[in-house]
């Protein structure tokens, strides 16, 4: 833990000496995925930046000894729809991982009595959000056979074998998509849900429902719920501890808790609040059961975000007495066991714990550390909320964390550069839970601004579909909109304005750097330049997003050129750092280096870095130091600071 001194000294902003530097920012820096209960022992997966970015199936006994079911060969991580989720399933004393290499399915005992097993064959096929079906000694998963050469995947419901007897065999198919297949507790019903092109689950997807045979097939399966058209969204289908099942759909305009009747779903919990987030990976849980029928669930309204326990039998909703916020990188992990819930959380000055909640008293019980070192708290900016408005009349909303550290202060009459966070997806979220990635630069005299601008979600359907024919419009007007409401509070520097963000929101961060004039310098995170490339040459999931975001391509092809920063590096009059997985499949390299080219023959200053071994986001712990360095050295020399420590220079052309 740092001293704060008693007289802090007077450095420039950007130059200030942290607490906090990149080997802290993965040192122990774990993520705690897909929460699962089973009996009184406790599951999850976590990553490890430390081992190459690793993820490893861990085990919580009912007695308390913790130990992990993966060996350190082996990473608990599937490739469906490339981003995955839902590498693991526990179910009659055994666990069922995927294993990143091969994408097989492998089985290992609970008490890691054996080793290791493959149950699938070495096929093309990749599996995920298995349930065990205990009874017929099976999984039921999602399955995506990249057998057809030369054709797009087929994703199916598939039935695996626990012993490894017999290859996957189909349960159904014929939708684009399926994700979250759930027994019910007598064993006799299935539950899925599934979409097509050109919807993402978060427009339009579809609640199924299927009796399941003595041999195990499904019988009169049938949509009983949502639609084709993307105009209901419907996630989670879960099947209470009696039977009931329930699932979240956003019918009346709010991501909303429902229960199917027999005949349709009845909205339980009528809120203008979201129970639900966007299905971008597998296995994410919004709710849980407890013992008693009472539900668990994370939600989020106008005053933030809560953790809340849901009678059905009253109707009556309460929040559990925490501070505690959610976390996740594409969602919120929810899991129930006994009275507690159980979930990944966090504090605004303390990072993300794996932690146990009483659901009567808010009693807390840490059960997992994500970080190491802890930093004082008279170092720690806290976010504020704030909304403020934005181009047509709307409002769009962030938050803000002012610079911070105890040991210095700036010179009298200097403000702060700004650095504007642009979240991924789009359609995503940020939460104000304290992470060090964002403490690294307040604690070094940046200010920095966490946008959730129009199309991001946890403020309703439609805040959510704000970006529908307006990606690279509206996301980019909200970004500078912040921007331009701090200047004006006073808050920030209007001459050193950085913006930043990965994936979509690298998108985003070229559009403003491009298409407007607000910000002056900025770093793109395997960032999308060209539109039309990525409706071209990306994978199966996201294949047809863009027909939402933009327009369907190549109907709209001059729509895309218009929307693509590639096609007016003429505009561009700033610098700009770029940061790229070389085995990326989402946004290929090439989206990068081509935007590299163009701002080296123009003459601008550019700075590109490469990373082998890594995919879309990177995961591995000398890469995310190296990658959060450079960017500091790039803003330091763009705006004229020196940040302190010792800092391996990157390279920037025509500086």
């Amino acid at each position: 833990m740092s001293e704060t001194s008693s007289e802090p000294r007077i450095a420039p902003y950007g130059s200030w000496e942290s607490p906090i530097d990149t080997e802290m920012l993965t040192a122990g820096a774990l993520r705690f995925d897909e929460i699962d209960v089973d009996g009184g022992d406790l599951y999850w997966v976590e990553s490890r930046p430390d081992e190459q970015g690793r993820y490893a199936a861990m085990r919580l006994g009912a007695a308390g000894e913790l130990s992990e079911i993966t060996t350190p060969e082996y990473s608990a991580r599937t490739l469906v729809h490339e981003y995955g989720g839902g590498s693991l399933a526990v179910g009659g004393g055994y666990a069922y991982f995927s294993h990143f290499p091969d994408q097989r399915l492998y089985r290992r005992r609970v008490d890691g009595s054996d080793e290791p097993t493959p149950i699938t064959p070495e096929i093309a096929m990749r599996y995920a959000d298995a349930v065990v079906d205990v009874g017929r000694q099976r999984l039921i998963c999602v399955g995506e056979d990249h057998r057809r050469e030369g054709l797009e995947a087929e994703n199916l419901l598939v039935s695996v074998p626990t012993d490894g007897s017999s290859e996957p065999q189909p349960l159904h198919q014929g939708y684009d998509f399926y994700s979250s297949p759930r027994i019910s507790p007598d064993g006799r019903r299935l539950a899925w849900v599934c979409w097509n092109h050109p919807h993402m689950p978060w427009e339009g997807a579809e609640l199924w429902l299927a009796e399941i045979s003595s041999t195990g097939s499904l019988l009169s399966p049938r949509r009983i719920a949502g639609d084709a058209k993307g105009q209901e969204s419907i996630t989670e289908p879960l099947w209470s501890p009696n039977g009931d099942l329930y699932c979240i759909s956003d019918a009346n305009g709010w991501w909303n808790l429902h229960r199917w009747d027999g005949e349709r779903l009845i909205n339980v919990l009528p809120m203008e609040a979201e129970f639900g987030q966007p299905k971008w990976v597998f296995s994410i849980s919004s709710y849980a059961f407890l013992d008693d029928g009472r539900i668990c669930t994370r939600y989020s309204n106008a005053d933030g975000s809560h953790l809340g326990i849901f009678d059905p039998q009253s109707g009556v909703l309460r929040d559990v007495p925490t501070d505690l916020t959610a976390t996740g990188y594409f969602g919120t992990f929810i899991a129930a066991s006994g009275n507690r819930v159980v979930s990944s959380l966090a504090t605004a000055v303390s990072g993300a714990a794996l932690v146990a909640v009483d659901a009567d008293t808010g009693e807390l019980e840490s059960i997992r550390a994500s970080s190491g070192e802890s930093i004082d708290p008279a170092h720690i900016s806290e976010a504020e909320a704030i909304s403020f408005p934005s181009a047509d009349g709307r409002r769009a909303h962030a938050y803000y964390y002012a610079p911070r550290n105890a040991d210095v202060r700036a010179p009298e009459g200097e403000r702060p550069p700004l650095m504007a966070i642009i979240h991924g997806g789009p359609t995503s979220a940020t939460s104000p839970g304290f992470t060090l990635a964002i403490q690294y630069w307040t604690t070094r005299g940046f200010a920095v601004v966490d946008v959730n601008y129009g199309g991001s979600t946890g403020y309703g359907t439609a805040y959510r579909r704000l970006l529908e024919g307006n990606w690279g419009i509206v996301d980019r007007e909200d970004c500078e909109a912040a921007a331009l409401y701090l200047v004006e509070r006073g808050d920030v520097d209007p001459a050193r304005l950085a913006i930043r963000g990965g994936s979509a929101g690298g998108y985003t961060t070229l559009c403003a750097l491009t298409f407007g004039d607000v910000f002056t310098a900025g770093a793109s995170y395997f960032g999308v330049s060209d539109a039309a490339a990525l409706a071209q040459d990306t994978h199966k999931f996201e294949s047809r997003y863009l027909d939402s975001l933009i327009g369907p391509y190549p109907e709209r092809a001059e729509l895309y050129e218009q929307r693509s920063p590639i096609h007016a590096v003429d505009r561009l009059s700033c610098p700009i750092i770029f940061l790229q997985g070389l085995e990326d499949k989402v946004v290929p390299p090439n989206q990068a280096e081509r935007m590299v080219d163009a701002l080296r023959k123009k003459g601008l200053p550019v700075a590109y870095i490469a990373f082998e071994g890594e995919q879309h986001g990177f995961r591995q712990a000398a890469n995310i130091q190296r990658a959060t360095e450079a960017e500091l050295d790039f803003y330091g020399r763009i705006f004229g600071f020196t940040p302190a420590g010792n800092i391996e220079p990157v390279e920037i052309e025509n500086l």
